[in-house]
């Protein structure tokens, strides 16, 4: 068993529950850990024995730009949903991480991150 792991994932998109949100758009970032057998890979040195992170990436990228959520619960869901349709006769597990850094809120923070997983 190994991970694949694509940190620090930025797309932009037109999520939120605020009007302007919608309309002017922020960057969320996002962390996707994929557990799966790796074994196959390492010994044969073949992709098709593994998750490719670059189609996880594009497959990522295109269906939130594409889509409008007022939560980034329910983002993170969607990502969880769309590896699941893709990659989930692979998948063991799946963790994602999305954080939203323009958050209409009064006060001093980094960021507001959710974060959930799913086993396949």
């Amino acid at each position: 068993m190994g991970k694949v792991r694509i940190n620090n994932m930025l797309v932009y998109t037109y999520n939120g529950v605020m009007g302007e949100e919608k309309v002017l758009g922020q960057k969320l970032e996002l962390d996707i850990e994929l557990t799966l057998p790796l074994e196959k890979a390492g010994k044969t040195d073949d992709l098709h024995q593994t998750i490719s992170y670059a189609d996880v990436y594009t497959d990522v990228k295109t269906a939130l730009e594409s889509k409008s959520f007022d939560l980034i619960e329910a983002v993170t869901y969607h990502v969880l949903d769309i590896l699941g349709e893709k990659y989930g006769d692979m998948l063991e597990h799946a963790l994602v991480r999305t954080r939203k850094y323009h958050v209409p809120i009064a006060g001093f923070f980094d960021n507001v991150e959710i974060e959930m997983e799913r086993d396949y």
